[in-house]
């Protein structure tokens, strides 16, 4: 799309995907597993059987550093789009996302 862009910045919290800084725009990929994609019909945020409430307490901890995260970006000034694992798939609907987020 023709985006001057940064990947990984670790001066940012949250150390983000994409980052635009001409835009102060950043663009976040989430793994549904590892960051608990609250949607319902998502089949990648299944929660294991094995030793659930270990992994329930682990990845609840991940869903509230990514909160921070976020506020912590917001009152820097930031902008963030969220994308998940499971709607990059979706090739037109992406594009199409992507361009609204960054104009």
């Amino acid at each position: 799309m023709g985006y001057r862009f940064r990947l990984h910045r670790r001066d940012l919290p949250g150390t983000p995907d994409v980052v635009l800084a001409g835009r102060r725009k950043i663009i976040d990929v989430r793994g549904c597993f590892w960051h608990r994609h609250p949607d319902p019909e998502c089949r990648n945020a299944v929660l294991p059987r094995v030793r659930a409430d270990w992994w329930a307490a682990k990845l609840a901890r991940n869903v509230v550093r990514d909160e921070q995260n976020l506020a912590a970006l917001a009152d820097a000034g930031w902008t963030v789009l969220v994308l998940w694992e499971c709607e990059v798939k979706h090739q037109a609907a992406l594009v199409s996302r992507l361009r609204s987020f960054l104009q």
